[in-house]
């Protein structure tokens, strides 16, 4: 099995068969990031070693780890490197066996079809070199030494009903393939062996089978420079593909997902091979054209390189030159895509297409290890590329109806509002009798609509005039656009509402992102001032809606074409600091930016003061969770002391010191608007407790601050405690998880003799005894404004009787 694994995980066959890629010389780890159920970060996974460890459990009791990402962001290569280091005795050496399964198998299996649990692991997965009995009879025993990798459970698309077949209790009981992957994933079958699933973001699974949630968040900056000197061996030519990528923050944000970073790379490395002089044009590129190049690249691999250099031969030529092949394969593509099909017989391939269209690299081998001898299987190198063939094959071909064009739209729309008159087009769902599909993801259907609507934009039309008739394409075009124009009303209309302060807000959908970015592949401004028209909200809500920097564009192209200023929420998304260089031009109409737990670093929050400071409309900024330092702080300074009207500043849980500290407490004396600041979790420690304390004296607005878990001690608490016997605007303070002791409290009860304006004290989880809260029950016999001083989690151990229970407004346990 060593030997096996070995052998089939040394190169990278992914994405390409034409040539050797050696895994090791290619694979740079992404941002992996532990989620809780709802989706909120609960730290990284440093190595692939942590997957198995304690670090993000959510349910003691689950016995998988579910590792789930955008298509592209490199679920399957992060499965190819564990099996490979396993393979090596690099990683998990306590481990005798790894199974590895692709869940399209399970797919294949007809619904009568049974077999064992032996069957499964030895007749589709390898053939024990010894007895099967023996080694069976092993694993059962010590399931501990077993690894098990699922890779896409999204793939598996089937109407069986697991429900109606009643559970097994024998590892020896016949049974449906598909009941036997969910018997082991939930630990009915071999309890305590390790597992691991992946699938495309969205993909429902049972929770009570989870043991960690792992989101793949693709490339940050760090990850892409390490990829492009990787990729590229030439030290002058990866020079200039970093310039050219600095210098367009649209291609970083594509290449923050990893298979786009690839296809994107290997049109530099193609174009640069064939022609003296090239590179990818600075003009915002979408993804349909990364596909569109990719699909030239293949094709040029058929032409000599000495008939084109020095002569650059145009897209439309190549994409010309090939019409049948493209035609097959796209007719291939659709064809799996109606049928959630992604794997093809031999049959099925060879009625389309030649052995050299196949030896192209569209295509590739799909060989499921049973022993029986089948004929080969062939599949798409990647989901999205189907995809994006089926898309083509809807423009291209001249009799696909209105209905067909628009056929997977529908599929991926919302639930059917109550008033069927709102639905665009009623006549797809009364057609619906079908049964759901318990396994789908619908995802690849998103993308072929994004497609859609990125190959029928009106910047493609040179390319596809030469493919499909002009009258054909114009007529296609305008029904997208009419389909569009209605159903962008429709969802904006369905989209929840409430009340929040002054301003009207919507939550938006994950399908609120997939709409923005057909808009946006559009490349039509027409469609974005429609859509722009709709939003009738003045505060747009997008949390954990899986934004990626690349969806910044689109929020962009639809945002810029507002009248009217906009709040707008993106906490908890991947946005990181390309995404917000693509918020730039729509900056001027934000007065709140909330960009919380979105991997920024100091250049993205670099661009914001630039920005920000323009307009002095800002009111609001979150930058909770991120990877802000010092630096960094400075740029927030700036923003601080140039945004006039800002009220509201959270920048916890960062990495900001005592330096950082006091640029931000220095920005904040000179503000006369700042209302609430938010700074736990990072490290200012007494040096910047003391300038906080410098700039909350005699403040004018400063009512709420929260200065937790950042490591003050005696000499910070007093400075606090000094300065608010100068103060009469806060009411709220927060100085929970620090090193705050009696003295500091009784400094603090000195103040509460002065002070009438403070009604919250918050001291959770400091080192307080009860001789410290004893000063607090007798200052509160003159201080009546004050309603709350929170001690718990302090060293109070108070005597029998207890004085402490006859003052209600100290909790201190």
């Amino acid at each position: 099995m060593h030997h096996e694994l070995s052998r089939d995980s040394k190169f990278i066959t992914s994405y390409s068969q034409k040539e050797e890629m050696l895994l090791q010389e290619t694979y740079i780890d992404s941002l992996m990031e532990l989620v809780s159920d709802a989706n909120e970060n609960m730290g990284t996974v440093k190595c692939l070693a942590d997957l198995f460890d304690g670090n993000g459990v959510i349910n003691a009791e689950g016995e998988t780890v579910f590792v789930f990402g955008d298509a592209g962001v490199g679920k399957s290569i992060l499965l190819q490197k564990m099996q490979n280091l396993w393979a090596r005795r690099e990683l998990f050496p306590d481990a005798k066996f790894f199974f590895r399964f692709r869940c399209r198998t399970f797919s294949g299996f007809k619904k009568k079809e049974t077999m064992s649990l032996k069957d499964l692991l030895f007749k589709y997965n390898c053939f024990p070199d010894g007895d099967q009995e023996e080694v069976f009879r092993y694993i059962l025993r010590f399931p501990n030494t077993a690894i098990f990798t699922f890779d896409g459970f999204d793939e598996i698309h089937s109407d069986f009903d697991i429900s109606r077949v009643p559970e097994i209790s024998s590892p020896f009981d016949s049974t449906h393939p598909i009941v036997l992957l969910m018997h082991l994933l939930s630990g009915k079958l071999l309890e305590k062996s390790r597992k691991v699933l992946t699938a495309r973001t969205g993909t429902e699974v049972q929770k009570n089978i989870v043991r960690k949630r792992v989101m793949l968040r693709g490339f940050t900056s760090d990850n892409l420079q390490k990829y492009t000197k990787m990729f590229f061996k030439d030290e002058a030519f990866q020079q200039l593909v970093s310039n050219h990528l600095r210098a367009n923050p649209n291609l970083c944000s594509l290449c923050s997902v990893p298979l786009f970073c690839w296809i994107i790379f290997k049109s530099y490395e193609h174009f640069h091979s064939m022609y003296d002089s090239y590179q990818l044009p600075n003009c915002a590129i979408t993804l349909t054209d990364i596909f569109l190049l990719i699909v030239e690249v293949y094709l040029n691999r058929s032409v000599k390189p000495c008939l084109v250099k020095k002569k650059a031969r145009s897209q439309a030529e190549c994409f010309q030159s090939r019409k049948e092949v493209l035609f097959a394969l796209s007719r291939l593509a659709h064809n799996g895509i109606e049928k959630s099909c992604f794997v093809y017989g031999q049959d099925e391939v060879a009625s389309l297409l030649s052995d050299q269209d196949l030896q192209l690299g569209f295509l590739r081998t799909a060989e499921e290890y049973s022993g029986c001898g089948d004929e080969a299987t062939y599949e798409f190198f990647h989901l999205t590329l189907q995809s994006f063939f089926a898309a083509f094959f809807l423009v291209v071909d001249e009799d696909a109806s209105n209905m067909e064009l628009l056929k997977f739209f529908n599929e991926c729309s919302l639930p059917e509002p109550r008033h069927a008159s709102l639905n665009p087009i009623p006549c797809f769902r009364s057609k619906q009798t079908k049964k759901e599909d318990p396994f789908r993801n619908n995802e690849h259907l998103q993308f072929v609509n994004l497609f859609l609507c990125g190959l029928l934009s009106k910047p493609k039309e040179g390319l596809l005039r030469h493919l499909v008739s002009p009258i054909t394409l114009k007529k296609k075009r305008t029904t997208l656009r009419q389909y569009l124009f209605r159903g962008v009303k429709l969802h904006l209309k369905i989209l929840p509402r409430s009340k929040l302060g002054e301003f009207n807000r919507v939550q938006a959908m994950p399908n609120f992102i997939w709409m923005l970015r057909c808009i946006s592949e559009t490349q039509s401004q027409k469609v974005g001032k429609v859509v722009a028209r709709g939003i009738c909200a003045d505060y747009i809500k997008l949390t954990f809606c899986n934004a990626h920097s690349a969806d910044c564009s689109a929020l962009s192209f639809v945002i810029c074409h507002l009248r009217k200023r906009l709040a707008l929420e993106l906490d908890n998304n991947n946005i990181n600091d390309y995404g917000v260089k693509q918020l730039i031009p729509c900056f001027s109409k934000l007065t709140v930016v909330r960009l919380s737990v979105n991997q920024i670093t100091d250049l993205g929050v670099k661009v914001l003061s630039e920005e920000l400071t323009k307009y002095n409309i800002l009111t609001f900024l979150g930058l909770y969770n991120n990877l802000i330092t010092d630096v960094g702080a400075k740029y927030v300074a700036d923003i601080i002391e140039g945004c006039t009207k800002l009220k509201y500043l959270k920048i916890g849980c960062n990495k900001i010191t005592s330096e950082g500290g006091k640029c931000l407490a220095h920005a904040i004396q000179k503000s006369k608007s700042i209302f609430d600041i938010g700074m736990w979790g990072n490290q200012i420690g007494d040096v910047g407790a003391k300038a906080f304390a410098d700039a909350m004296r005699n403040h004018p607005s400063l009512t709420n601050l929260s200065l937790a878990c950042n490591g003050i001690s005696t000499d910070g608490g007093e400075s606090i405690a000094d300065a608010l016997q100068e103060n009469t605007s806060l009411r709220i303070l927060w100085l929970t998880e620090n090193k705050l002791n009696d003295e500091v409290a009784e400094r603090f009860a000195e103040m509460l003799k002065i002070n009438r304006t403070l009604k919250n004290l918050w001291l959770i989880r400091n080192e307080i005894t009860f001789e410290g809260a004893m000063a607090f029950v007798e200052v509160l016999k003159e201080n009546t404004v004050i309603e709350e001083i929170c001690l718990h989690g302090n060293l109070i151990k108070p005597p029998d009787p207890n004085p402490l229970e006859d003052e209600g407004r100290i909790i201190y346990y």
